[in-house]
């Protein structure tokens, strides 16, 4: 019985053998197929890094000669003073009213917050002095330079790549018009020059604003804090808020123009391209301040 049993149940050595080769050969197979999935992962996934990099150097050299093909129209005929003082007013005038409501409300909201904040070292007579070093050195400059990003860079990007759907642009060349100096050099010019004028609005409205909260919310004495005020604010304040302010006019008009003017076909291409330019425009203008304050502050540091 027990031969038997052997017989029946337990294989012969040639069978196990050649089990094991078909195991052995059956792991190999899936074990190559598997790390040729993996290569194949790797290999898609490098060329798609290296076509975005391609891509970004590509568009690096190109915004590059958009920015040297736009200030060269500065100084070239023909000038567009019409299209240049009708994008100056659409910028600067028709901006003024966000401007100052955002302005007064960050004014007011910085008192109450730098008034909690410093009573508990009983340093309450700075708050004129913080409010309006804040206000002219960096929320002046910044609030203004993103809410014209999002204003009017939108509405640059959205005109030019309209024009480009329409194949507006391709008519001016048909027309011997150079599109960068007729279409981007008046808006650079425009944004460049309207912003100063807004940051130093946002000053006075801010300060007002913090000057509003501080006499008649925390009790300040109104003679008191004008003295104040006047004393802690310097000329460097403010002229670092307004180069701040020139450069971020030409980010958001070089920038604006550029995803305009490069928008891909369609309503879709122009919605994105929109997108692109508000959000790279607010992304540099925030860079640019840090690389600006730590230029302008390296002597006190």
């Amino acid at each position: 019985m027990i031969w038997l049993f052997q017989k029946l149940y337990i294989p012969k050595k040639s069978e196990c053998c050649c089990f094991f080769q078909t195991s052995l050969i059956s792991f190999t197979i899936n074990l190559i197929l598997h790390l040729k999935h993996k290569m194949m992962n790797i290999i898609l996934a490098l060329k798609v890094i290296g076509q975005r990099t391609i891509k970004i150097f590509y568009n690096i050299i190109l915004f590059q000669n958009f920015l040297f093909a736009s200030i060269k129209g500065i100084f070239t005929l023909p000038y567009y003073f019409n299209i240049t003082i009708q994008a100056i007013i659409n910028i600067g005038f028709y901006s003024l009213p966000i401007v100052a409501a955002t302005s007064l409300c960050s004014g007011a909201v910085l008192a109450l917050q730098t008034y909690e904040g410093v009573v508990r070292s009983s340093a309450i007579h700075a708050i004129p002095m913080i409010i309006v070093t804040s206000i002219t050195r960096e929320l002046g400059p910044v609030i203004v330079g993103l809410i014209v990003a999002g204003r009017i860079g939108a509405s640059i990007v959205a005109e030019i790549g309209t024009m480009r759907v329409t194949e507006q642009i391709d008519a001016l060349f048909t027309l011997a018009t150079d599109p960068i100096k007729y279409l981007v050099t008046p808006r650079l010019v425009a944004t460049t020059l309207s912003l100063p004028f807004l940051v130093l609005t946002s000053d006075v409205i801010g300060v007002f604003g913090g000057y509003l909260v501080s006499v008649y919310r925390l009790n300040f004495n109104s003679y008191e804090y004008i003295q104040s005020t006047i004393h802690h604010l310097t000329s460097t304040d403010v002229i670092s808020g307004l180069i701040k302010a020139i450069v971020f006019g030409m980010i958001i008009g070089i920038t604006s123009c550029f995803h305009g003017y490069y928008s891909d076909k369609g309503a879709k291409g122009v919605g994105i391209a929109t997108t692109y330019g508000v959000v790279h425009s607010s992304i540099l203008i925030l860079l640019s301040n840090y690389i600006m304050t730590e230029l302008l502050l390296s002597q006190y540091i």
